[in-house]
């Protein structure tokens, strides 16, 4: 975990209402610049746009030596440039067309809204290729099985062709600081916007498509109501490790990387609590695996931890992640007589 990340973390993201909800997890007290990255309730936009999109990302053309030493611009190709630093953040065909983030992340969040920005937090990632900005409620939700979570509209987008620009539903669990989809629409979790010359927003279809940040907090309750209902005996959850992480036969790297993993799951299963006072219900599951994936999957060499949960919030990954577990547990429940039907 290289300082220099760490150090970016605490000054290119901005988190908001800690009051409610504490320090985010990779928060560092020494990696803080001259204006601390945390605040007690909303991030002010006005320090979104001077802190983080305080620059333009403009086009420009490719030029590459034509052998007479001159330079010629190749045709159809375009490069994505930052207006301060010169920066490539991307290169692309003639038809695709940027998304400036204080539109798309800010006025348009908005207007969706119909409302004033309570901004939970924001951030440059990837060089500051990708940015997103999350709207939250103020107060954190507790479900009568004891969760605690924060609703959130979640916008994002990029330069360099890793996300469209999108505006998904997501849940916040408070006690672990992780992201969760799980429990919400298909229909209403999330609206897209490729990068083409012809994208425009229309709000009132990203409306009705995200049916707005009021429905979540009563989709997600249910849902864990209704996952905590089911009971999942630890020889079940031992069944689901074998799904999910299977020994291979054969000693070496992978055997070893396996059986570190299952270590950890069933520590979090038997102790964490994060997951033990879910232990034993559908719950406690995907508080293992989500809670795995977010603290203690491995991260490439250079890049933080919080990048790479940041990152896969964004793309999927981790809503993904969360179902594939919930298949294998219905998997099990279903092979004992239990779950007759997807949980």
């Amino acid at each position: 975990m290289s300082r220099e990340t760490s150090q970016w973390l605490n000054s290119m993201t901005l988190i908001g209402h800690t009051l409610k909800r504490g320090h985010a997890w990779h928060y560092r007290k020494e990696d803080q610049g001259v204006e601390p990255n945390h605040y007690t309730e909303a991030v002010p936009v006005d320090d979104v746009l001077r802190r983080l999109f305080n620059f333009e990302v403009v086009e420009s053309p490719i030029f590459v030596p034509n052998g007479q030493g001159g330079y010629d611009d190749i045709p159809g190709r375009k490069a994505m440039v930052t207006s301060d630093t010169n920066e490539v953040l991307g290169i692309f065909k003639d038809g695709y067309q940027g998304h400036s983030y204080q539109e798309w992340l800010l006025n348009n969040v908005s207007n969706i809204l119909d409302d004033t920005l309570s901004i939970g937090s924001a951030g440059l990632l990837k060089n500051r290729a990708q940015a997103w900005v999350s709207v939250e409620v103020p107060d954190s939700i507790v479900t009568p099985e004891g969760v605690e979570f924060r609703p959130n509209l979640v916008a994002c987008t990029s330069f360099d062709g890793s996300l469209a620009t999108t505006y998904k539903r997501t849940v916040t669990n408070v006690v672990c600081d992780n992201t969760l989809q799980m429990g919400l629409s298909e229909k209403g979790q999330t609206f897209k916007l490729k990068h083409t010359k012809y994208s425009h927003l229309k709000l009132d279809d990203a409306r009705q498509a995200l049916e707005i940040v009021y429905g979540i907090a009563d989709d997600f309750a249910a849902a864990v109501a209704k996952l905590c209902e089911v009971d999942v005996t630890d020889k079940q959850f031992g069944s689901v490790l074998d799904l999910e992480v299977p020994l291979p036969d054969e000693d070496g790297r992978g055997r070893t990387v396996a059986e570190k993993k299952r270590a950890q799951l069933v520590n979090l299963w038997y102790t964490d609590e994060r997951v033990n006072p879910w232990k034993n219900t559908a719950w406690g599951v995907v508080q293992a695996f989500n809670t795995w994936d977010h603290h203690y999957r491995g991260v490439r060499k250079g890049l933080h931890r919080g990048q790479k949960n940041m990152s896969a919030a964004l793309d999927g990954t981790t809503a993904a992640n969360d179902a594939h577990a919930l298949e294998s547990l219905n998997k099990v429940l279903v092979a004992a007589g239990g779950q007759t039907k997807s949980l």
